[in-house]
């Protein structure tokens, strides 16, 4: 398969991911929960969370189809499982942090993806440089995320009480 066909799946099919994974809980300002927040004051508009999500994820895909078409490289599944791995954390963190209002689980989460990011952008350097170049804005957001849900963990140290979690809504009999 040529590296456009590679990308003609791989960037729809990541935007996909990324956009349900933002849609399953109310996420940024459609929730209630996220409003009552107190935030760091480099806590950008939430416009700019989208935004930079799509722009993101369309580079990912890039990434991901140049070291998918990257054929007979040595390390080319071991790139391609760090990235599935990675990606899973990237995809869980939304519901973590907006649905179960998990905020010191999501920041632990967030270390973990960047632990994981940097080994999968190492992995796509081995296989072809430029992948791994397209992967350093991504590690960069993520790095920031990780300064903005810790700051958000400092402001609200009780932030898992603000709201109740859909489990605490069911009624007992």
């Amino acid at each position: 398969m040529s590296f456009l066909r590679w990308a003609l799946i791989t960037v729809p099919l990541i935007l996909l991911l990324g956009f349900a994974s933002g849609r399953v809980v109310p996420a940024g300002d459609e929730s209630g929960w996220y409003r009552a927040l107190a935030k760091p004051a480099l806590n950008p508009p939430g416009i700019v969370f989208p935004i930079a999500w799509s722009i993101l994820y369309v580079l990912m895909g890039v990434a991901l189809a140049i070291v998918l078409n990257a054929r007979g490289a040595r390390a080319r599944s071991v790139a391609v499982a760090l990235f599935a791995a990675q990606l899973v954390l990237n995809l869980i963190w939304t519901p973590l942090f907006f649905g179960a209002h998990q905020v010191t689980w999501a920041l632990l989460d967030l270390i973990a993806l960047i632990v994981l990011a940097i080994a999968t952008t190492m992995a796509f350097g081995r296989v072809r440089r430029v992948a791994a170049w397209l992967m350093v804005p991504y590690l960069v957001w993520i790095s920031f995320a990780a300064c903005l849900t810790f700051g958000i963990r400092q402001l609200n140290p009780d932030a898992e009480n603000l709201a109740p979690t859909s489990a605490s809504t069911q009624i007992q009999l």
